[in-house]
């Protein structure tokens, strides 16, 4: 019979001989993983900093030039002209939306800001923003709060299936969409 680990006997009985009166040790000390809380909501203070941080950007004072005939639009100078295009057609379909229906202007734009750092956050490449008709207050402004922000590719009316004329589609710069 072959042996199996290849040892003389010799060395076997010089280690025998060594480990001769060694005791199995206990083991008495429990190590435990540590504790990692899974990061998949972002902390309420930086959710609260980047609803901050994207409404800085809107002025009331400000008033970008934006085109008075035919439904509201936007595009930003740099962004591909076929965009818009798509927006008019209803091409994109929104991930988010925000109802703008009974706010102030200050909780709007806030509520703007939060929309655009979730999708920032999210990778949300197109969202819709629902303003009404009322006294006209909001969709006014909301044309105007988003022409500002640099992170806004492009908006234009919504087409009916989300909203019509009381509704604005809006395409947001995400690190996804930069690389295209």
């Amino acid at each position: 019979m072959k042996k199996k680990f290849g040892l003389e006997d010799e060395e076997i009985r010089l280690f025998k001989e060594a480990i001769n009166g060694a005791k199995k040790i206990h083991q008495d000390q429990v190590l435990h993983a540590p504790v990692r809380a899974k990061v998949t909501q972002p902390s309420n203070k930086k959710v609260m900093q980047e609803q901050v941080d994207a409404s800085f950007y809107f002025s009331d004072e400000f008033q970008p030039q934006l085109e008075n005939e035919g439904p509201t639009r936007y595009l930003r100078p740099d962004a591909n002209p076929y965009e818009l295009k798509k927006l008019r057609r209803g091409d994109y379909v929104p991930e988010l939306f925000l109802d703008l229906h009974g706010l102030t202007q200050m909780e709007a734009k806030q509520e703007i800001g939060a929309l655009i750092a979730a999708c920032k956050r999210e990778n949300v490449y197109c969202a819709c923003i629902m303003h009404g008709h009322g006294k006209h207050v909001l969709k006014q402004q909301t044309p105007l709060w988003l022409a500002q922000h640099p992170d806004i590719i492009a908006f234009h009316q919504a087409p009916k299936e989300w909203g019509g004329n009381a509704a604005l589609l809006l395409l947001i710069e995400t690190a996804e969409s930069a690389r295209r």
